[in-house]
């Protein structure tokens, strides 16, 4: 029996928002890749999954893919499909918290130190099954790591102080944009069933 769930459509104008913003992650990593391990990956996923929700998901992939068709679908590449997750699933619960900004601020900024303190530990097991680590030589591998790691958590760490900021300009971009939709009384909805592109709404 086909299972029947409803579907949330995504505007034309948010795929081409997420497209850019996506667009927008990669050139960042890429202008800052001088710096080992220091980017604004974890500053952008905070600050989208804060406005976007679940649907912050699309720019997060737009990235991943690019970073897999400019520098090579290889194996370095495979543990991107994941590792940005968890980062994702702490803002999407953070972002339900109703409590003062002077609290929020350090919040963010740790959860984001944590995500970069352990992305070596995320990237593990993919290290593990693909070049057969045991366990011995994966505590091996992420303790060699590590002092990466805390640059990155650093890294991450002071960025996060701008989510907020961002976050705030991302959702008044957001609602100017769909009241300027509004008000020229249009429709960009993709209804074609050949371009529809819909999330099940349990995930919202």
């Amino acid at each position: 029996m086909p299972l029947s769930t409803q579907s949330v459509k995504i505007p034309i104008r948010d795929i081409t928002t997420f497209a850019v913003l996506g667009t927008i992650m990669f050139l960042s990593r890429v202008i800052m890749q001088f710096i080992p391990n220091v980017h604004l990956l974890g500053l952008f996923i905070a600050a989208i999954t804060l406005t976007y929700r679940v649907r912050a998901l699309v720019p997060v992939y737009v990235y991943v893919m690019l970073e897999g068709v400019f520098a090579g679908f290889s194996l370095w590449w495979m543990p991107y499909v994941y590792i940005w997750l968890p980062l994702w699933l702490m803002f999407m619960l953070a972002g339900k918290i109703n409590i003062s900004k002077k609290i929020l601020v350090p919040l963010y900024m740790v959860l984001c130190g944590l995500h970069g303190l352990s992305f070596g530990i995320l990237y593990a097991p993919a290290q593990a099954l693909l070049f057969g680590l045991n366990v011995k030589g994966m505590i091996a591998w992420i303790a060699a790591g590590l002092p990466f790691d805390i640059i990155h958590a650093i890294g991450d760490f002071l960025a996060a102080t701008l989510i907020i900021p961002l976050s705030t300009l991302l959702m008044k971009l957001d609602k100017r944009d769909a009241a300027t939709h509004k008000s020229q009384g249009t429709t960009s909805s993709i209804d074609s069933s050949l371009a529809e592109f819909s999330i099940p709404s349990h995930c919202l």
